[in-house]
């Protein structure tokens, strides 16, 4: 994947201009731009964008492959929001919990999964097997932890377990994580999903 800046185009832009005065910031719908006026007293504003990643279009081996792709793309965009709202609590989490003793911690992580079950529970039950494994195997990939061991890690050996046990009957392996390159077609469903959280 390559990223191209959108910013070149308004620096390549720019540089055409004859003699500029100062540029100024200015505050247009809650958003910072910066403004310059030119020598005929042109104004002109512009900001700097954030990157794009281009890839060129996807080739399948069969019909199949390609609308098995496309159902698999639609079902990651409904669980894209969870995933990167998970991989934000996380992040959050982990920084809230660092230094503090297990108990406490053990409790911060009791009373959040109360907070979430109260918010999530419902869009939750809603999901198909097939968007349930995409949210994990997002989560996972972004973490490069398996689900079993964050489990383990947060809730305990037993609960992990529970877990574990439970979501072999639904075709999941909880303990193997996400593998780069098990599944060729996932891979590419997944690349198109950034859900990291600084």
């Amino acid at each position: 994947m390559r990223y191209l800046p959108l910013y070149a185009f308004l620096l390549l832009a720019s540089a055409g201009l004859s003699a500029q005065t100062a540029a100024d910031k200015v505050e247009i719908d809650g958003q910072i731009l910066w403004q310059t006026v030119t020598e005929d007293g042109d104004t002109i504003l512009y900001t700097t964008l954030s990157e794009v990643g281009v890839t060129e279009p996807r080739t399948f081996a069969t019909r199949r492959e390609r609308l098995l792709y496309k159902r698999w793309l639609r079902y990651a965009l409904i669980v894209y929001p969870y995933a990167k709202e998970a991989i934000q609590i996380f992040r959050e989490l982990e920084a809230e919990t660092t230094g503090m003793k297990k108990r406490h911690r053990k409790k911060r992580v009791k009373e959040l999964q109360k907070e979430l079950k109260e918010k999530f529970e419902d869009p939750m039950k809603n999901l198909t097997k097939m968007q349930g494994k995409l949210l994990i195997k997002m989560i996972e990939r972004e973490l490069d932890t398996p689900m079993y061991t964050l489990l383990k890690t947060w809730r305990g050996s037993a609960t992990a377990t529970y877990w574990s046990t439970l979501s072999r009957f639904y075709g999941y392996r909880l303990k193997e994580g996400y593998v780069p390159g098990q599944d060729p077609l996932m891979d590419a469903v997944l690349q198109d999903f950034d859900v990291s959280y600084e």
